[in-house]
């Protein structure tokens, strides 16, 4: 931690602020889902859900590029206590807002969610045991101090206000359109036009053959290959069972399913990508023209897994390179040119208008500042905690998903245990929880152990992570099942406190020892859901 710049005094702001038990930050898929937690398992608790924009759903509902859907099956990606009721397992994006828009409804959140509240920064008190949060509304610019207890974060990883673009040599020659996924423009008109779309991810992937629809064509100028499977957009199996089982019975079937069959996924890239490597090319080749150099743009220099595979549903991408509207070209850009790009083979390629989908910008926490006791947190000085809280900051948790599978699968397994750390707070009157490094000689690595581009951007920005648990953020559903399920909340690396008194160790008080006993008994068969 370093000297502090000017934060809200929680003393002063405690006298004119409001207080609430848990603000969570965020009203996207992490924070409907806290909400909900709470809801169901501490009604008592009073919350805010604080969102900077005029819309709940996070990024489903900032992102109005053409085509945008997941990339991840929705037996999965959606709650385990609210089945998935579509056909269509790989959906678009307005039915996932209709998914969490109705868990928003039908679990009474409405009145909890703020919008237009963006928070600035967040002031720890260790004398009076409670954040004073400063907010900033995003349609008036005025300024309020909210105090609560918990602060859960769960805004996600990236910068909602920015994406990411390199520079691009020219670009103002430019006599085109160019356009970054993340700022659509509702008027764009590319029916007729060529397009060429800068990149190789899932938005690339994602645009090539829902604007090859009405394009004249569309070329994905990248400049290293990526892994491309193409994937039923709808889950037989999972369309059958609730047919036969209902709605709630199949969900739950299918999600294990799923769930094993993402581990099983993994687990053979992870074991023998070679193997790996064959399999995916065997299955493009067979998606792709004869004669199609797959080897040239569809063979990247890494193994499987290490960077997310590209999901195509019904394999739509590959469907519109054989049908002619659209194509692949693997090469570096020189500069753009009054009529499109350079390439650096001396190619130029022509565009009307040029995407750049080059990425998110990461910003851990949403960019709020945190202090305790007057010390700004620098997040690289902390280590992760459980995969949901930080060494040496009280009270406070945070929602990170999986990056190898579902996102939302590690989110619930994090909301419960959330709730359980509370609940035993309750139970033996602690108002601090704190997680402390007890071996300070503990090796760390980087946060996410991923090798994408927008992640190794901002490595130096992030928390870090230990080589051990309970620092591990684990990657790993099995595991975290039994972690953050089936475990005590208790930990000798977890310290409780009362308000103005130091942190102890929760190991050394009997009382806890007791509870633990009690709360493993509780959650004994939680690891079999």
């Amino acid at each position: 931690m370093s000297p502090a710049s000017p934060d809200p005094d929680p003393a002063t702001a405690e006298r004119a602020a409001e207080h609430l038990d848990v603000l969570i930050v965020g009203a996207g898929i992490s924070g409907i889902g806290a909400g909900r937690y709470l809801r169901a398992e501490l009604p008592s608790k009073s919350f805010a859900i604080l969102e900077a924009r005029a819309a709940s759903g996070g990024t489903w509902d900032l992102f109005r590029y053409p085509g945008i859907r997941s990339d991840s099956d929705l037996h999965t990606f959606g709650y385990e206590f609210k089945p998935w009721r579509d056909e269509e397992s790989i959906a678009s994006a307005p039915r996932i807002l209709d998914y969490l828009r109705e868990t928003v409804a039908e679990n009474g959140l409405d009145r909890h969610i703020r919008y237009h509240h963006k928070v600035i920064s967040a002031s720890w008190s260790s004398e009076q045991a409670r954040w004073a949060v400063l907010v900033e509304r995003t349609d008036s610019g005025e300024q309020a101090t909210l105090t609560c207890s918990w602060l859960f974060a769960a805004g996600g990883y990236y910068r909602y206000d920015q994406g990411f673009t390199p520079r691009f040599e020219g670009r103002e020659r430019f006599r085109g359109a160019i356009v970054h996924p993340q700022h659509w423009p509702e008027d764009l008109d590319y029916a007729g036009k060529r397009v060429v779309v800068i990149g190789s991810g899932a938005t690339a992937v994602t645009l090539l053959p829902a604007m090859a629809e009405t394009a004249a064509h569309v070329t994905m100028l990248q400049r290293t290959p990526s892994y491309i499977m193409a994937v039923p957009k709808k889950d037989a199996i999972a369309n059958a069972l609730r047919r036969f089982l209902g709605p709630e019975r199949a969900y739950a079937l299918t999600r294990r399913k799923n769930i094993a069959q993402q581990r099983l996924v993994w687990s053979f890239c992870q074991r023998y990508p070679r193997a790996a490597r064959r399999f995916i090319r065997w299955a493009n080749t067979r998606q792709l023209p004869e004669g199609y150099p797959v080897d040239e743009h569809f063979n990247p220099p890494y193994d499987p897994w290490d960077q997310r595979l590209c999901a195509v549903p019904d394999g739509d991408l590959f469907k519109a390179i054989r049908e002619g509207k659209a194509s692949v070209v693997t090469d570096r850009i020189s500069t753009f040119t009054e009529n499109g790009v350079l390439l650096e083979s001396g190619r130029e390629l022509a565009a009307d208008v040029i995407v750049t989908a080059t990425g998110l910008n990461v910003q851990a926490f949403g960019g709020i500042g945190i202090t305790v006791d007057g010390e700004r947190v620098r997040l690289p000085d902390t280590v992760a905690y459980k995969g949901m809280m930080l060494s040496g900051v009280p009270n406070l948790a945070y929602a990170i998903g999986y990056t190898n599978s579902s996102w939302t699968l590690k989110v619930g397994l994090l909301c419960e245990h959330f709730c359980r750390l509370l609940a035993h707070m309750d139970a033996h009157g602690h108002d601090v929880c704190r997680p402390e490094v007890s071996d300070p000689a503990m090796p760390t690595r980087p946060f996410l152990d991923f090798d994408a581009g927008y992640v190794k951007r901002a490595i130096d920005q992030l928390p870090r992570q230990g080589d051990r648990m309970p620092w591990l953020t684990s990657m790993d559903y099995r595991s975290d099942v039994k972690l953050l399920r089936a475990d005590s909340v208790l930990d000798p690396e977890l310290h409780f406190g009362r308000a103005g008194s130091a942190t102890d160790p929760a190991h050394t008080d009997s009382a806890h020892t007791d509870s633990a006993r009690t709360d493993s008994a509780r959650t004994e068969t939680a690891a079999t859901r």
